[in-house]
């Protein structure tokens, strides 16, 4: 059997997407598997054992074209379109492939869940749903993020160079994507000053448009690691931290892979369907804790969601202190 598989983004949808493909994987042993993504995620599958990757750019018809041409040539039997939107669609629908599952209950698809899909779950839970249509069991909510032995020991020179100790180290995402700065927490720089103060390092992480906002937080404590772990490393480095804060973005899936608790901090977008895999219980989200914004979702009310409110959740999880 030749099965092809779907997923072409966003960053955290990607890394979500690695428990169900695992799931896929299981439940067709044997079987042969491609994955269709982007060239900015295809990376991230490199370590993975018995999966072709291809990549192929997002938008435009020559992509397009080539991706059903693609497709087509390789006479799939069965295709898992976790993507779900109107272009994976019109490849499903014009793939030649026969047993074609997916989120919408609607052609093109022959295996979907039964309740059309409006966005009343967590995507997980409603990739589960997708799964189980295709029978296949649910996907442990866990993202699966190999890192490669020689990408384990660059961690570990780091880790080494600045003195990190297992466990005695904290992940810190300050950043969001460049289109989403209303995701950002302004509470990151105090709460790395009382982190520190409390006996436990900094580790600043990001890229690209992190880096001045890194710089300025790393100037008053922490390490500055821009631009230094790609998303498999980021995770290999979580794995040792005592835990991790982020804002909702897609290193809190990263660190979510890692199996430390993650503290999302969640305010314009809704944690319930948008948490960290596994993460559920260590969210932070400003519409619940803070008086005054309760049903409320503003591109300001992470501003009310003041530092002590989230020493004291750290606090009350037992992980300032082992």
């Amino acid at each position: 059997m030749r099965i092809l598989i779907i997923k072409q983004g966003a960053l955290g949808d990607v890394i979500m997407a690695t428990a169900l493909i695992a799931a896929i994987q299981r439940a067709h042993a044997g079987a042969a598997f491609s994955l269709l993504t982007t060239p900015a995620f295809a990376p991230l599958f490199a370590p993975w054992p018995a999966l072709d990757v291809q990549a192929f750019p997002r938008r435009g018809v020559r992509a397009m074209w080539a991706m059903l041409r693609w497709i087509r040539s390789q006479h799939f039997d069965r295709v898992y379109d976790l993507q779900g939107n109107d272009r994976t669609g019109v490849l499903c629908a014009l793939s030649g492939i026969r047993v074609r599952v997916g989120n919408h209950a609607r052609f093109p698809y022959t295996h979907h869940p039964r309740e059309r899909w409006t966005g009343q779950c967590h995507i997980f839970e409603r990739m589960n749903e997708v799964l189980a249509a295709g029978g296949v069991a649910a996907a442990d909510p866990r993202p699966v993020l190999p890192c490669p032995p020689t990408a384990a020991a660059d961690v570990a020179a780091f880790s080494a160079q600045h003195g990190l100790m297992p466990r005695r180290y904290v992940v810190l995402h300050a950043g969001a994507s460049p289109t989403r700065q209303d995701k950002c927490w302004p509470g990151f720089g105090a709460l790395a000053v009382r982190l520190v103060a409390h006996g436990l390092a900094v580790v600043w992480a990001g890229a690209g448009t992190d880096r001045a906002r890194n710089a300025e937080l790393a100037a008053h404590g922490g390490i500055d690691a821009t631009d230094r772990f790609d998303i498999a490393q980021l995770a290999e480095l979580a794995r040792h931290a005592r835990f991790a804060v982020t804002n909702d973005s897609g290193p809190m899936h990263a660190c979510a892979a890692a199996g430390v608790p993650v503290f999302g901090l969640f305010g314009p977008s809704d944690w319930r369907r948008n948490h960290a895999l596994g993460q559920r219980e260590h969210v932070l989200a400003c519409t619940e804790l803070v008086a005054g914004f309760a049903g409320q979702r503003t591109g300001d009310c992470l501003a009310a969601l003041d530092v002590e409110q989230v020493w004291q959740r750290l606090s009350a999880q037992g992980v300032l202190d082992e």
